[in-house]
């Protein structure tokens, strides 16, 4: 899968979880008739909020080709 592709899948995934946050402020839990239905984790909602911040900014970075660049050492030898 291209960096371009996940970058857009994890910006989907990160606009999902905002959007889940949103509706567990609004109501944790509510009652439809005698039944009673409770949301997600806040805290589980927020983790994964911030890793996929962090995973959309790394992504970004590296489709503008700003990623981490490695460094490797070489050592010429005359067999």
């Amino acid at each position: 899968m291209a960096s371009k592709d996940r970058l857009e899948k994890a910006k989907q995934r990160l606009e999902a979880y905002y959007e889940a946050e949103m509706a567990v402020l609004a109501g944790q839990e509510y009652k439809i008739g005698t039944r009673s239905l409770t949301r997600a984790n806040l805290e589980e909602i927020r983790a994964a909020i911030d890793s996929l911040e962090k995973q959309v900014d790394q992504l970004t970075a590296a489709v503008n080709g700003k990623g981490r660049r490695k460094a490797y050492r070489i050592t010429a030898r005359d067999l």
